[in-house]
């Protein structure tokens, strides 16, 4: 009897490295990457929509998955340590803002699924092989962003008539998603007989100032950024410079006119991160990210803020007025 507890005994002492092992995997929780380019704070929103729909989806956070954040704080150059760092935590999913960050993601890892939220143009900057199939570890979102800056540069044209000269706010070092929708904007303002004066500057105050003194001496009549998450996480200011100036301008995101902006007309990020949510859920259950096809946004808002024209002088047509999804006065 003696002899047979004390095997028992040696059986469980033998087994319980075993149990323990078990139980750590069976309470592993998913850990999900979020490689953003811009700070926690301008990003906020939108990362609180993507949690939300990943909650709907059954994923609540510190439940059954965690999250890792690392924000950039708008110096591209980070983008690559910052991405090691995800890699080395071996995150089970990396999520990234934008072009920049998707490559860096790319870069760190052939590997780990990478989910996109707003890339500009993804198969132009060589993220995937096609919409349809992306192949490799990259897909999400497309923002259409190059075509979307044609259609901002029209309203402008129909808001303003007469219109002949644009100044074009272009950030240097904004990567190939940038030089897509300048190449895309230069044939377009030429149709549109309208003078596109690029202006490069920098995501600071000073230089956003400086910038918009070049405009002015140029005799630009209004103004337009390129869609980038450096200039959506300086909206504030330059919103309080393009009144300043007292210059009309259209922005990419809706953010800008919750600041006080003009106009805008895009796709809205929370809506692309909402989105992005459903491809966690779809690879968290087992799908391969080469076979997940990349959307395109297909929800656009174009918002008047006609207190903002006013504090300008400047009236809107009412064929314009009656475009908009939403007109604040």
């Amino acid at each position: 009897m003696n002899k047979k507890i004390i095997f028992l005994a040696l059986c469980s002492l033998l087994l319980a490295p075993c149990c323990a092992v078990e139980a750590q995997q069976l309470t592993k929780i998913p850990r999900i990457g979020i490689l953003d380019t811009s700070t926690a704070s301008r990003s906020a929103a939108q990362w609180q929509a993507f949690r939300h729909e990943l909650s709907k989806l059954g994923w609540i956070e510190g439940k059954n998955i965690a999250f890792e954040y690392r924000f950039a704080e708008q110096k591209s150059e980070r983008l690559p340590e910052l991405a090691a760092d995800l890699v080395g935590l071996k995150v089970d999913l990396i999520v990234v803002t934008a072009g920049p960050a998707a490559a860096a993601a790319k870069k760190a890892t052939p590997t780990i699924p990478i989910v996109m939220t707003n890339a500009a143009d993804p198969v132009g900057a060589g993220l995937i092989a096609s919409l349809a199939r992306p192949g490799a570890n990259v897909t999400g979102l497309a923002s259409l962003a190059p075509e979307l800056n044609t259609k901002r540069l029209e309203i402008l044209k129909d808001a303003l008539p007469g219109l002949s000269r644009v100044g074009l706010l272009w950030l240097s070092g904004g990567g190939r998603g940038q030089e897509l929708q300048m190449k895309e904007l230069r044939p377009a303002a030429t149709a549109l007989k309208i003078k596109l004066e690029e202006i490069e500057t920098h995501p600071d105050y000073r230089e956003l100032d400086s910038a918009f003194q070049t405009a002015k001496q140029k005799q630009i009549k209004a103004i337009m950024t390129t869609n980038t998450r450096p200039f959506l996480t300086e909206r504030k200011r330059i919103v309080e410079l393009a009144g300043k100036y007292r210059l009309p301008a259209i922005y990419g995101q809706k953010e800008f006119v919750d600041e006080g902006g003009l106009m805008s007309y895009g796709a809205p990020y929370d809506d692309l991160h909402r989105r992005a949510a459903v491809y966690v859920d779809k690879i968290l259950k087992g799908a391969k990210p080469a076979d997940l096809p990349v959307q395109q946004a297909t929800k656009f808002e174009f918002i008047i803020n006609l207190n903002a024209a006013k504090q300008i002088g400047l009236t809107i047509p009412p064929n314009v007025l009656a475009r908009a999804d939403k007109v604040i006065k």
